[in-house]
């Protein structure tokens, strides 16, 4: 004896009423994870993507809270396999987000080394706020400052908040437009030269730091300021970035050639605005361009890769594009990214250890 035909008709329903928000919930876990899955085959395959493909990948550590809320959304469609394959993007995502392959550990300081606290701020057309700036030097001991955007008006406001007072020595070739760039340091500093090819000057350096054993600790430095991956400038950008990745092989081999056979590499220090991070292919091989000669990226060391240093002055989600890169030589302790008014990066400051020769 079957149902009545109306307590039937309800049920059945109520059966296609819980089907449809399977549905549902299905519909949105494809439509959260489709894109994810199209920009992490970007991350991971190593090709010549175009513009706006490199820009997205700036925010690709994002990609976790779509990737989550696909995994949600699969579960409530009570799809196993579907829950398996968003599980397994979102596993991705996290494995993405603390490299392990190009950040290697900083050796232990062995008490031999000069210590140099170093800063570094894109100082957007020169509108960075001076007395900040100033501010952060005196507050944190600051002994290395690269700015860029530097221009002539940022200049003078500098000297009237007492730059000069707490860095005495510069480089410096501002500018009105962004290609204005500066070194401020509270030793003396040597010029060795710019950078060929590049959109914005980047101008190397060289240092001695007084050691604590009475020997000098000599270190090289490179204010950093690529083509930003935009308005046709991908191709630049691209150029540049492999350019610093061969400074570390052309300083080991200069280096070799002054002092003959088995001279010594001084220590090099990039720092500043690379318009690239982790999840651009062009920035990993930066990093290890040289098997003998890798570079090290500070805040990866220190654990603060994911804290961002752009934008600063809207309301979106951040990334880093500000860095401080090292050789593997060189200790490093109090990495810190601090927002400065009138810029829309970040300045970063890390404390370093450089080695002084044996």
């Amino acid at each position: 004896m079957g149902l009545p035909h109306g307590v039937a008709d309800r049920l059945s329903g109520t059966a296609r009423a819980g089907v449809v928000p399977r549905r549902r919930w299905l519909a949105a876990a494809g439509l959260l994870g489709l894109p994810v899955a199209g920009l992490s085959v970007c991350r991971a395959v190593d090709l010549p993507w175009p513009e706006t493909v490199v820009q997205l990948l700036s925010f690709t550590p994002w990609l976790v809270v779509p990737a989550g809320f696909s995994v949600l959304c699969a579960v409530a469609a009570r799809r196993p396999m579907a829950a398996g394959a968003a599980a397994a993007l979102l596993a991705l995502q996290a494995a993405w987000l603390f490299p392990t392959g190009h950040a290697r550990p900083l050796p232990p300081a062995e008490g031999t080394g000069a210590e140099l606290v170093t800063m570094s701020v894109n100082a957007k057309l020169g509108r960075a706020d001076a007395g900040e700036i100033v501010r952060l030097v005196r507050d944190h001991g600051v002994g290395l400052l690269a700015l860029q955007e530097y221009t002539p008006a940022l200049e003078q406001r500098l000297e009237a908040a007492g730059i000069t007072a707490e860095l005495p020595y510069r480089i410096s070739a501002p500018a009105k437009d962004a290609s204005g760039a500066a070194l401020y340091s509270r030793v003396p500093l040597q010029s060795t030269g710019t950078l060929a090819g590049t959109r914005f000057p980047m101008v190397s350096a060289r240092l001695e730091l007084p050691a604590p054993d009475g020997g000098a600790a000599v270190l090289e430095v490179t204010n950093v300021h690529t083509r930003a991956p935009v308005d046709g400038g991908l191709g630049q950008w691209r150029k540049e970035l492999a350019a610093l990745g061969r400074l570390p092989e052309s300083a080991a081999g200069a280096d070799a050639a002054a002092s003959g056979a088995g001279g010594q590499q001084a220590p090099l220090l990039l720092l500043g605005d690379f318009n690239a991070g982790y999840d651009h292919a062009e920035f990993r091989h930066l990093v290890s361009a040289a098997a003998a000669h890798p570079l090290v990226d500070v805040a990866t060391t220190q654990g603060a890769r994911l804290i961002p240093t752009w934008p600063m002055d809207l309301p979106l989600p951040g990334t880093t594009l500000d860095h401080l890169l090292t050789g593997p030589s060189i200790g490093s302790t109090d990495y810190g990214v601090h927002r400065v008014a009138g810029t829309d990066h970040a300045a970063v400051v890390a404390t370093l250890t450089v080695p002084a020769p044996g």
